[in-house]
């Protein structure tokens, strides 16, 4: 990431949820070194029916100390995207504190492996719930506040999983898709209001939701999959030369135009950022024979 900023998100306020780590750190950094003044959110507990470790209270601490140190203004908080009403008090506070919130990056997720048949209650529940229930929650806190000032950007993130069947993710899938139609209404309902909503689709992004010991063998299909053998794998997701899984900032660059004035006139559209990945053709690794099974 440049550590250069333009100054494009001067003194707005932005409310970033998942922004203890991996993309939601790399926006909130972002953003800071663009102006804005930042509410960090998250939940800093592990969530039922996923087996990868999430964010910690120290993830976010380091997130909101390198953000102020860039000389914005920060409250962090914990809250869990499915508690409306954590949520809507978050907004208030940031209101009453730093004068309104004019961007919302809903990035808080979940995922979980599994197949089709074979996901349980829990992971369903967690992956749904967190990342499309937790996304429409997290805009519905701020939406009225914004139609009031008549004003506002919202970013939220999909994944090329909402573009693409993939395997072992039909939850996760599922609720990225949703997230899309969260996006589309919200995006054709709030723009006489002003409000403009986009989302970001990321393709293999270099966090922990990708790099854990569970994830490095479903990437790299091989168990025991080290962080090497996951780089590896990622290399043949992308159609442009020289690309292993993506930097967070890819990310946290695309979302900056999204909710900056150089987008004023974009709304309910999808980005992908996955350097060509949904250009490339599909083909079938594990072909079934007739008479046998894959």
């Amino acid at each position: 990431m440049s550590t250069m900023g333009y100054g494009r998100l001067k003194d707005r306020v932005a409310l970033i949820t998942g922004a203890a780590r991996g993309q939601g750190r790399a926006i909130a950094e972002k953003f800071a070194r663009e102006g804005a003044h930042l509410v960090l959110v998250d939940h800093c507990e592990d969530v039922k029916g996923i087996r990868a470790e999430q964010a910690r209270v120290e993830d976010l601490e380091q997130t909101r100390a390198m953000c102020a140190e860039l000389g914005v203004s920060v409250l962090d908080r914990r809250c869990d995207v499915r508690d409306q009403q954590g949520l809507d008090g978050i907004v208030g506070e940031a209101v009453e504190r730093l004068g309104a919130v004019d961007i919302l990056v809903a990035q808080a997720g979940v995922v979980q492996y599994n197949d089709c048949w074979d996901i349980t209650e829990d992971e369903w529940e967690a992956q749904v719930s967190v990342c499309l229930t937790g996304a429409y929650r997290s805009l519905k806190a701020v939406s009225l506040h914004m139609m009031d000032r008549q004003r506002g950007a919202v970013v939220f993130s999909s994944s090329v999983a909402a573009a693409e069947t993939l395997p072992k993710l039909v939850a996760y899938s599922a609720a990225k898709h949703g997230v899309i139609g969260v996006m589309q209404g919200a995006a054709l309902e709030l723009a006489p209001y002003g409000i403009r909503v986009n989302a970001v689709l990321p393709g293999a992004i270099d966090t922990a939701m990708n790099d854990n010991p569970e994830s490095r063998e479903i990437i790299a299909g091989k168990p025991g999959a080290s962080r090497e053998d996951y780089l590896e794998a990622t290399r043949s997701w992308f159609a442009m030369r020289g690309r292993v899984s993506l930097p967070a900032s890819a990310v946290a660059d695309a979302v900056a135009w999204l909710v900056s004035d150089e987008a004023a006139h974009v709304t309910g559209i999808q980005v992908p950022v996955e350097a060509g990945h949904l250009l490339l053709p599909r083909y079938n690794h594990n072909p079934v024979r007739d008479g046998s099974h894959p």
